[in-house]
């Protein structure tokens, strides 16, 4: 397997680092010492400063000022947005906009992937239905307003949704009356929408979204077949991304404290059994990442045929890997790096709480491996290898 990247997903990557390099992870209150949200806003000063580095529009294609990259380009990023925990939802507004730019139409694409692109949009996803373990697409339902072909009349309750306070629209996956997934594109301020705080395992703000006769027109739902699939699929990759970047960075925190912390005279780092728990780790690390590229490859080449890609299994095999991986190799890293630092990792005046705070919340969004390993043996029951 190639894992080369393009010279444009290189320079990507060489712009993110620029941009979160003078991000500090500690900038709002400790959770472990806040009773409600850390914040009542995303760091704003930091979305001008990803639009300003074109970063917002970089998936976005070109007729749109954008610059056209892939879902491969867009978790590189993420893994850099990671490692200094950035309080921004990039993920969901990229990930809705390359789904905008792939199902949507011409009108709504012109409409809004400019705005998104530089900054003046915040969107976010509602990917957890009612409770976080049933299919979101089930949450909320879809229907045609009687008497008006371009209506639709939306009723339902998606929870966990992130940042959804703060965002300009949020894209609610829903189930039609026959039976098909469609995905609404909602103003936060439209009548019927009532958001209910909620805060999450890291300390950011959440919001249950309930939706009691929200009423939008065509022009506001994308109802192509396979939108909410994809859009699902990308968040859960982008999510591994995030898993990934946000471990090699504890990682390289664990390496750098064990190597100063001194023992009878000796670095802790050269003691075998602190070496081989490292040495585990970062075996988990290089899984995460093989298992990670591989889903986004398949994205990005399911993205340029405009189908699924061609593989042994269909795209939710690869990404399902991808979150066994990611969700238990980011709790392993964190655990370790947790017990290899002592009661300093404990410390709030020291970042690692908050590393495992928001390694917590990525794996509960990714959901339980166990979950994940069955759903791969349907699929591979269904198509056996060989």
């Amino acid at each position: 397997m190639d894992f080369t990247f393009t010279e444009e997903q290189q320079a990507a990557v060489e712009a993110a680092k620029a941009v979160f390099s003078g991000v500090a992870p500690d900038g709002v209150p400790s959770p472990a010492l806040t009773p409600g949200a850390v914040a009542d806003d995303i760091d704003r000063a930091l979305w001008a400063r990803l639009a300003e580095a074109d970063l917002l529009s970089l998936v976005i294609g070109p007729e749109h000022d954008g610059a056209g990259l892939d879902p491969i380009a867009l978790c590189l990023v993420l893994r850099e947005s990671a490692k200094v925990l950035a309080r921004v939802p990039l993920l969901e507004t990229s990930a809705v906009a390359m789904t905008l730019q792939r199902h949507g139409g011409a009108e709504l694409g012109s409409r809004l992937l400019p705005r998104i692109g530089r900054g003046e949009l915040v969107l976010t996803a509602a990917a957890n239905g009612r409770t976080g373990h049933d299919p979101a697409e089930r949450a909320v339902t879809a229907r045609r307003e009687p008497g008006d072909a371009t209506a639709w009349t939306l009723d339902g309750v998606q929870t966990a949704v992130p940042w959804a306070q703060i965002a300009d629209v949020i894209a609610v996956p829903a189930h039609a009356e026959d039976g098909r997934a469609v995905l609404a594109l909602v103003a936060r301020d439209r009548d019927g929408v009532a958001l209910a705080e909620q805060v999450s395992t890291s300390g950011e703000l959440f919001a249950e979204v309930r939706l009691d006769a929200v009423r939008i027109d065509d022009s506001e739902m994308i109802d192509a077949e396979g939108a909410w699939e994809w859009l699902r699929e990308l968040l859960a990759t982008g999510t591994c991304a995030l898993a990934l970047g946000l471990g090699e960075r504890v990682l390289a925190m664990t390496s750098e404290y064990t190597g100063k912390r001194e023992q009878f005279g000796f670095p802790v780092a050269t003691f075998q059994a602190v070496a081989v728990q490292a040495a585990d780790r970062f075996i988990d690390l290089r899984a995460m990442e093989a298992t990670l590229w591989q889903a986004a490859w398949r994205l990005t080449a399911s993205e340029k045929r405009g189908g699924a890609a061609s593989g042994a299994l269909p795209l939710y095999g690869d990404v399902a890997v991808a979150k066994i991986w990611a969700s238990e190799g980011v709790r392993r890293v964190v655990q370790t790096a947790q017990h290899l630092h002592g009661g300093f990792g404990a410390d709030t005046d020291y970042p690692l709480h908050r590393y495992h705070a928001w390694a917590k919340q990525l794996e509960l969004s990714l959901g339980p491996a166990a979950a994940h390993e069955e759903a791969l043996g349907d699929l591979l029951a269904t198509h056996p290898l060989g």
